[in-house]
């Protein structure tokens, strides 16, 4: 199938991508905080980015609200890429350490884990 796209072979290694993307989600889980803070930085400096192609603050603030809004769902999406790098890093732990039949065990293990954890700190904030 993606050899009718591509004039060249192309090996897709599928348990080096579900073992990055369940590292990348047991981060994402984990870090919550960080990555809410990475997405919010994200979002505004997009915001910052729009508001230079504008010439007045008059037709910047017609659209301001549908573009705040499209820029918080690219930077919700952008957000997850420094996760799957770390995700990958983790999963290339695995395989040195444990070997290539560990990634997706060990992945899925990492994502109940850091799920767990970042229920009981959710609740734990809402004790306070």
């Amino acid at each position: 199938m993606l050899t009718d796209f591509f004039p060249f072979p192309f090996k897709l290694d599928v348990n080096l991508l579900a073992g990055m993307s369940l590292w990348a989600l047991a981060l994402y889980l984990g870090f919550f905080p960080i990555s809410e803070w990475v997405t919010n930085r994200l979002a505004r400096w997009m915001n910052w980015v729009e508001r230079s192609f504008y010439p007045s603050q008059a037709e910047f603030e017609k659209n301001r609200q549908a573009s705040e809004s499209l820029n918080a769902f690219y930077a919700s999406l952008l957000s997850i890429v420094p996760f799957f790098v770390a995700g990958g890093l983790c999963n290339w732990g695995v395989v040195a350490s444990l070997g290539q039949s560990w990634t997706i065990s060990m992945g899925i293990i990492a994502c109940i884990g850091c799920g767990v954890y970042e229920l009981g700190r959710r609740d734990g904030q809402s004790a306070e």
